[in-house]
Formats: structure tokens, sequence, C-alpha cells
């Protein structure tokens, strides 16, 4: 079974084409003893619906993937043994005294009245010939070209760990059934939780410090702005955060894990208003109709790399995918494209010539993808400082093109920062915001970064939806962003 990322469900699938996932659906009964969860390896501060809600969605997973084991194992067909391969030797009137049969076949016994070297070249003819008799009777099997070193496997389920009960819980609490949830879903958020340990060490240790376990006071409400201006939260978000907090303050005593919480709704509040406001939840590409999306951004925030990463995401939900490359001017972006294409199994189009223009690559790749029926064009542009305003004209012309040549396509402009930036990210996505039509924002390298905060000032102050996350170097550690999962990751204990 497909699963579109972009939608976070099971993407449409033809009703010819087999389902293995629904064929495979163990009996109730037979999920119980499908796994051991120990107690003593979750987290003692989980409650213990959502330790329960864990297990089950343990144990139904790892049922499914037996059974799709299984199943693998009874559509592979079972190995023909191959005859052996008899070797008619040639008559030879000596007979063979040798006592290892190896020796027979190989050394045979020199004709009389040759030299050495004659007895010597006539051996290694022999032997010649016989090699390739034996090749010509049991072909090899063509060695299959390997995956590259940096391509990731499928996830697999591992154990019942912390990382597991914590994701659980989170798609529990978004109201999941344990019939929708999957293995990927699972594997994500542990990554998202592994990427944002730096800026959780640094935030939630001192969060949780500052409030103690006492009621919340005005004095700690000073020091929790201090902790989140030096997340990168940026100061309207955290004006905003703290002005609700001190109103909740002002109406009752608020408790430590009380004021969690509603820190948690606050923060989600802020990333969502500007989603809410562009009328999307999810960006998806829309089937059966063109979209075009531009990566734009400054040079080394690594809009190449996100890009590869989409596409293989657009590709693994079951859309049809096409790369323009239209970096034209770094050395090597082409070939870093193609590349990212050949992981994907995408096709790329560029033009080989120095410094061609990337207009027109983009023109005759949105031709290639009417053509095709192409559902999703991802353009790669090329680096640019926010204050170079002939780049910045460039970019524009880009769109014109874009504009004029798929009338009814969806054209997304998406900005890709680099959270290790702070601030200055900030700045980039304003400036970018105004020259470039910006429609949303991919946040990356999240996994390197303690401030994963500026995720919170761009969407308060900039005013615009991010729409996907990336939480590590692997091609599988771009995903849609999720509020609730960011902010549940954030201030995990």
């Amino acid at each position: 079974m497909v699963y579109d990322w972009f939608n976070r469900s099971a993407a449409p699938q033809n009703s010819q084409d087999p389902q293995p996932e629904q064929a495979a659906e163990p009996p109730a009964q037979e999920v119980a003893p499908a796994v051991e969860a120990p107690v003593d390896s979750a987290p003692s501060d989980i409650d213990q619906d959502a330790l329960d809600w864990a297990r089950q969605a343990y144990a139904r997973l790892k049922a499914q993937q037996e059974a799709q084991k299984q199943e693998a194992a009874a559509a592979e067909p079972e190995p023909e043994l191959a005859p052996p391969v008899e070797s008619t030797p040639e008559p030879d009137p000596t007979p063979v005294l040798a006592q290892d049969p190896v020796q027979a076949v190989q050394t045979p016994e020199p004709a009389v009245g040759l030299s050495l070297l004659e007895q010597a070249a006539a051996q290694r003819a022999q032997r010649q010939q016989e090699q390739l008799e034996r090749a010509i009777e049991t072909p090899t099997t063509p060695v299959e070209p390997t995956p590259a070193a940096t391509d990731e496997a499928a996830p697999s389920l591992g154990d019942f760990d912390e990382d597991f009960t914590w994701s659980a819980e989170v798609l529990a609490a978004q109201g999941r059934q344990l019939s929708d949830i999957s293995l990927e879903e699972i594997d994500w958020l542990g990554r998202l939780r592994r990427g944002m340990e730096k800026t959780r060490q640094g935030f939630v240790t001192q969060l949780l410090d500052t409030l103690g376990d006492d009621p919340l006071t005005p004095e700690v409400l000073d020091d929790l702005e201090s902790l989140l201006l030096r997340a990168d939260v940026g100061v309207q978000a955290t004006d905003q955060v703290l002005e609700a907090l001190r109103k909740r303050l002002n109406e009752e005593v608020v408790e430590p894990e009380e004021g969690i919480r509603f820190l948690k709704d606050q923060l989600k509040g802020l990333l969502d208003q500007p989603i809410q406001a562009s009328g999307t939840a999810l960006l998806a590409p829309e089937r059966g109709r063109l979209n075009v999306w531009l990566m734009v951004g400054v040079n080394g925030v690594g809009k190449t790399t996100t890009l590869g990463k989409l596409a293989n995401l657009a590709i693994r939900s079951g859309y049809s995918c096409l790369i323009a490359a239209a970096d034209t001017f770094r050395a090597a972006a082409v070939q870093q494209v193609q590349v990212w294409g050949e992981r994907s199994g995408v096709t790329v189009v560029s033009n080989p010539s120095a410094n061609a223009d990337p207009a027109a690559v983009v023109y005759d790749a949105i031709g290639a993808a009417q053509a095709k029926g192409t559902d999703l064009v991802l353009v790669d542009t090329a680096g640019r400082l926010q204050t170079k305003h002939n780049l910045m004209e460039e970019l524009s012309k880009v769109r014109r093109i874009v504009d004029k040549l798929a009338p009814d396509a969806q054209v997304q402009s998406l900005l890709v920062l680099d959270a290790s930036q702070g601030q200055n990210g900030l700045k980039q996505a304003m400036a970018f915001a105004q020259a470039a039509g910006l429609t949303g924002v991919v946040l990356t390298k999240l996994d390197g970064s303690s401030r994963g905060g500026v995720a919170l000032a761009v969407s308060s102050e900039a005013g615009l939806p991010i729409r996907f996350i990336g939480a590590g170097e692997g091609i599988r550690d771009l995903r849609p962003f999720n509020s609730f999962e960011f902010v549940e990751a954030l201030l995990a204990k």
C-alpha cells in the first residue's frame, strides 16, 4: 500500500491493484501474542491509557510486519537446483593415477615426447578450454547495481522503547485510530524527536528548572521570556505568549503542569495562524492538475538537497514528478540534481551549456510535464542574497514564465531556511516574501541546531506557513509540517 505523506493517508489505488496490508490483517486473537512489551522499557511519566494504546499499536504493526514477511516468502518461488555439470574429458590412453580428483582433472598426464615448455602450454590450453565450457554451460547471473550508500531502506519496527511510546502517544493525542497509523509515521516521529534534541536540551531543561514545583509567578514569566528569546522564538511571538500567560495568571493560580500545557497551546496557535490563513492545512500536489513548486533561498541552506528529498517523497506518495535544474550558475549544481533524480527515478530537465538561462530550463520542463501529464514539477533555483536586486528580478522572470505557460497550474514558492541561522533566517523570509511572492517555508537542519524556535518567529513575524521540516541528512528526513507534533517534540521531556 502506498502511503501519501502529503495528505497523511493511504494513497488512492486502482481497484485491481493488490492490497497486501488489508489482506494480511491478522485476526484479533492473534495480535495479542505478537509482541511482549516490557513495562520497564517505557517512560514512567506516560499515562496508562497512552501506554496501552502504544502496546496495541506495537502489536498490530508487529503482526502486520510478520504477515508481510510470510506473504513475501510465499510469493517467492523456490530456487531450482541446477543439475551438476558433467564434463566429458578427452580420452587419454594413459591412466590417471592421482589420488585427488581435482588434481586428476586439472593436471592431466603430459604427452610423451614433448618438452617441458610444450607440456606446460598444453596444460594451460586445456584448463582454459574447460573454464570456457563451464562458462557456456552455466552462465553467471548479472550483478545488479547496488543503491547508493546514502539511500535508506524502508523503516523497520524496532524495540518497544521510549521513542516508540512517545510517538504512539503523539498520534493517539491527535485522535488517530489504531487501524490508520503506519510504521512510516512512527519512524518519522522518532526521527523528529531525536532531531530536536539540541533545541530541547537547552530549552526544556531550563524551562522545567524555571517553573519548578510551585505555581507560576511574574518572576517565573520573566525568566521564561529570556528562555524563549534565547531559543530564537522572536520578540513578537514571545510577547504574544507571555501576554496570554499573564492574563491567565491574573485570573487563576496556574500550576507548573498546567502552565506547560497552556504554553504548548499558545505555541501551536502561533504556528497554525498562517497555515489557517492560507486556507490549506497540508500542502499537497493536486491530482489531475499541474503543480509547480519553486525552491528559493540564499546560498548554502540546502535547496537542492531539499528538492531531492521532496522528489523522493512525491514518488513514494504515488505522484509523478519532474525536476527542472534551473540553478545554472553554481558549479556542479546540475550534476547534483541529476544524482538526486537517479536516486528517486525522477526525470531531470537541464541545459548542458554553461550559464544557460534559468527561465529557458523552466520553459522546457513545463512543456515536458504538460506533454506527459506529470503531477509535480520541482524547480531548483540559484542561491541568491535577498539584497541582490538583479537576481531577485531573475526569480520574478521565472515566475512570469510559469504563469504564462501554465496559467491553470498550482504554483508554490517555497523558501528554504536553515534553522541554524536563527534570526538571520527571519530576515531572509521577510525579504523574499516581498520579492518572490512566497507561499510557504521549508525549515531544514533542525537536527544540527539549537535554534528550532525560529519556526515560531517565521510564523508570527513573517506570517508565512511552514510547509515542510527536515530533521536529518537522510533521504527520508523531510516531512510535511505538523504544528502539534513539532511543539510536542520541542517540549518533550
